[in-house]
Formats: C-alpha cells, structure tokens, sequence
C-alpha cells in the first residue's frame, strides 16, 4: 500500500513517526503552514517557520526515504491578530518555492470579518501564483462554515477543481461535493471522522475527488490512519486499485496541478535505510 498523505503537521511530530509512517507506506506528505499553539507574537517569526517547512523538514523526511512538500499562507485562527497580518506581505516570497504546492491553510475558524479578508486575499494569491488551494473549514457551525466559504471560493474566480475544502464529515460532504472542488476528510482518533465512517462516505459517494489525510498536529492524532483508512477500505469490500486511487492517486492529482509535484525516484528514495544514529543528520554534516 502507497501512501501521500497530503495534509500532515510534521513539524509537531517526532522522527520516531517518520521511521513508523515509512513503514506503513507513506511515501510522501504535504504540510500545511498552521499554528504553533500558541500566539505569535511578530511576523518575523512566521519566516522561520516558512523557512523551515521548505528546508529543514524536507530533510528531516528525506532521512526516512518520505518526499515532503509544503502549503504556505497566515492560517484561520491568526488571521485575527493585528500583529500577524504583514504575514500577507511575506507570502509571495515563498510562493514562488520548488517545493511549494499549494496556498493553504486558508479558510475560517472564526468567521470574522478579518478572516473574510485574509481569506479573500490569500485565495487571490493561489490564482496570480497558478497554484491550488487548501481551505480549513470551521470546527464550530461547520454547515455554516462551508456555505460561507464555497461562497467566497465562487467569488473568487478560482477554478473549483483546483480548491480541496478540509475536514469535512456527513453534514458538509454533499454540499462541497456539489460545488465541483475537491473534499478532504481527517481521520482522527476521537473527533473529525473514523475510518469506519469514511468507507461509509466512500461507498455513498465514490472515489472522486476525494482526499483522505491524517492532519496530524499538536493534538491527539495518529499519522498512520490513513494507512488504517485503506485496511478498513479493503476490509469492507473496497479494491487495491480503490485504495491506491483514495490513499495515492488522488492526492497526486490535486497537487500535481501545481506544477512542481517531484515524485520522480520516490520508490527508490523509500527502500533507502535511514542512518541517523542517536539524533539525525543535521545539514549533512
């Protein structure tokens, strides 16, 4: 089983997760840019972040034969505060990046009008920049959450096709699947969506566009459900070619479209032994 998990928060995870995740056929992760946890407290700070996305981390998952790309933008949640907004001014620097798929994650947490703005001006930047976008949906008032940004989405004059909408459950599939942009599901161990429910939802609605991804972050989570996703898949009934479309297939289509997806070696990348020793390799050196 091949595995792109194409929403993943590998900065708050630990290499052992890498070394298990290699195991269970993860092959490649897009990151998205988020919180920290806590409040920053300048922009400059999101700089470091940015940098290590595009850097440290692809190499930290190269130890493990993992491909890494990145989404970058000024999430949801700190869109509202003042003291982060020149992250707006920062974000083409790192839109032009090799190694950057998509603008993301954009969207609501909130729902104020500072987030309508953020969100309206990053979804500008995926159309000038010629990249696709991944858009968080609310955790709270979720129906409303997505109405409200299938909304902006159509205002925005992006191609459907080239937005996925996240963490998405029974209430917002149908609504999301009608609007032609593709549906992410986040599989978690106590909230979002469970394996069992997602073969549910793919036996309802079919392999098309949908994405299904770990988002594992700070929080309870578990970066090897989405190997769990396809094992549940193939239990109920689901083929290997089904499994390989939802768990590979698909997400190399949505960030393909990109233009800068390199998956080229990636079988080879993953046969090779990571040599870490007690810590791992810092820079090569």
């Amino acid at each position: 089983m091949r595995i792109f998990d194409p929403h993943i928060h590998m900065t708050s995870r630990t290499t052992d997760d890498y070394e298990r995740m290699a195991a269970a056929g993860v092959r490649a992760v897009v990151e998205p840019a988020f919180w920290l946890g806590q409040p920053r407290t300048s922009a400059a700070s999101f700089t470091d972040y940015f940098d290590s996305l595009i850097g440290w981390e692809p190499f930290r998952a190269g130890q493990f034969g993992v491909r890494h790309f990145a989404t970058i933008a000024l999430n949801p949640k700190e869109a509202n505060d003042p003291r982060c907004r020149p992250v707006l001014d920062l974000l083409p620097r790192y839109l032009d990046k090799d190694a950057v798929v998509a603008v993301g994650e954009i969207g609501y947490d909130s729902m104020t009008p500072e987030e309508d703005e953020a969100f309206a001006a990053q979804l500008a930047l995926a159309v000038a920049y010629d990249l696709p976008a991944l858009v968080h949906t609310p955790h709270r008032d979720k129906a409303r959450g997505c109405e409200r940004t299938l909304a902006v989405v159509a205002e925005s004059g992006i191609d459907a096709g080239r937005v996925v909408v996240d963490h998405l459950n029974e209430v917002t599939v149908k609504l999301v699947r009608d609007s032609g942009c593709w549906l992410g599901f986040s599989i978690y161990p106590d909230t979002k969506m469970t394996p069992q429910r997602m073969v549910e939802l793919l036996r309802e609605y079919g392999t098309e566009r949908m994405l299904v991804n770990s988002a594992a972050d700070w929080g309870r989570s578990d970066p090897l459900l989405t190997r769990a996703t396809g094992e549940a898949m193939l239990a109920a009934g689901f083929s290997d070619d089904d499994v390989d479309k939802v768990l590979w297939r698909n997400p190399v289509e949505f960030y393909g479209q990109s233009g800068r997806l390199d998956l080229s070696d990636v079988d080879a990348a993953a046969a090779v032994d990571p040599q870490t020793g007690n810590s791992i390799l810092r820079g090569g050196s």
